[in-house]
């Protein structure tokens, strides 16, 4: 069976740093915007797909909706024209934007949808304006639901809303707040993540400064279960550690990743993943803009790993104990022509043994404790 292959494209800009976050991206280049697209679609035009099965594009950042819609529109029309040979159909393939509210309009909105995009994912955070002004967020709820309308006047049906959940001074009433307006508009796809506090981002400094305060890991616990439980009263199937979804709405892109299927990324900072190696993209601006200019597409690249079979084993297990269902043993001797549970005995024995995960005869999953606990699994196979 032909495998899938994945395309991530880097949009770098936003209209404003979010205080949390600390993925590259800047609110301060806006002058550069238009060099480094043309700089993305020359390192898009390079690359040879033909002997790839592509079935999704993502464009994240940064906020892609931030940029002109004209960019989007050329980016995809390149991709389009390359990809469209007889065993790529562009209507097939899963094509999705992140959009934030306060950065989108209905003729982006149109733009993308003639275009082929298929798939939005919408950055709410929260329903309580207090919290997103604290997280540094530019939009407002009442931001967000001008834009869910806009979406859905425009003819977007799959859409995805982002949640997020131990947040500074966030309380079980505020999540159950979010989930009950959310669910009322009904969309596919819902994304719930727990606040990471990263180095060197601003909720960093004021949690430092004690001018913030984040809830505790029990609290963090109690909140991610009431969300669980939540969704799947509605008909929300779990199938990842943070995902949830309508029957057939999961996001391909995502379990491509989790599938340890390979993928392209183009732009800056940009992970790939093909053939046992990851690489990524440089994080400097202007250095990747520089190289694409002067034909050194190669100074981009950074190599961060070439993978034996039994790096690649490991990572398998890791990436399948995050989807809900687990790791598939048959597909896993199929893959790799090893068995799993000979493999590991000894970890999975422990892990057992621990209660944190369990097996049957086609998977092996984590428990509700090893929900809890995933990171003690993924110990077990680093």
């Amino acid at each position: 069976m032909e495998s899938n292959f994945g395309i991530y494209i880097h949009i770098p800009f936003c209209k404003k740093k979010c205080s949390y976050c600390d993925f590259i991206s800047f609110s301060n280049k806006d002058r550069k915007i238009e060099d480094y697209i043309k700089s993305l679609k020359k390192e898009i035009d390079k690359f040879d797909f033909s002997k790839y099965n592509v079935n999704t594009i993502y464009l994240g950042g940064g906020t892609p909706s931030y940029i002109k819609e004209k960019y989007i529109k050329e980016i995809l029309d390149l991709l389009k024209s390359k990809l469209t040979t007889n065993k790529t159909l562009w209507k097939d393939i899963e094509i999705t934007i992140e959009v934030n509210p306060g950065t989108v309009t209905k003729e982006k909105l149109e733009t993308y949808k003639e275009v082929g995009v298929n798939r939005l994912s919408i950055g709410l955070q929260s329903t309580n304006n207090n919290l997103l002004k604290q997280i540094g967020r530019i939009h407002n709820y009442e931001d967000f639901l001008d834009t869910y309308n806009m979406t859905k006047e425009v003819g977007f049906d799959n859409i995805n809303v982002d949640l997020m959940i131990a947040l500074p001074n966030q309380r079980i009433e505020d999540i159950k707040e979010s989930l009950e307006k959310i669910v009322d508009l009904n969309p596919n796809h819902i994304s719930v993540y727990s606040l990471i506090v990263e180095e060197g981002t601003l909720i960093e400094k004021q949690i430092k400064e004690g001018k913030i305060k984040l809830p505790s890991d029990e609290e963090e616990r109690r909140m991610y279960w009431y969300v669980k439980n939540f969704l799947e009263l509605l008909g929300y199937n779990h199938y990842e550690i943070s995902n949830f979804s309508k029957k057939g709405k999961e996001s391909k892109h995502n379990l491509n990743c989790w599938n340890q299927e390979e993928y392209i990324g183009f732009g800056l900072a940009s992970h790939s993943y093909i053939d046992g190696i990851r690489f990524c993209n440089t994080s400097n601006l202007e250095e990747y803009i520089d190289n694409i200019n002067n034909n050194n597409f190669n100074k981009n690249k950074e190599i961060e790993e070439k993978q034996t079979k039994e790096d690649m084993e490991k990572e398998y297990m890791m990436l399948g104990f995050r989807k809900i269902e687990g790791v598939d043993i048959s597909k896993f001797k199929e893959k790799f022509q090893d068995n799993p549970l000979y493999l590991y005995r000894k970890e999975l024995g422990k892990l057992v043994n621990e209660g944190l995960i369990e097996v049957d005869l086609n998977n092996i999953r984590l428990t509700n404790k090893g929900l809890d606990l995933a990171n003690l699994v993924f110990e077990e196979f680093v």
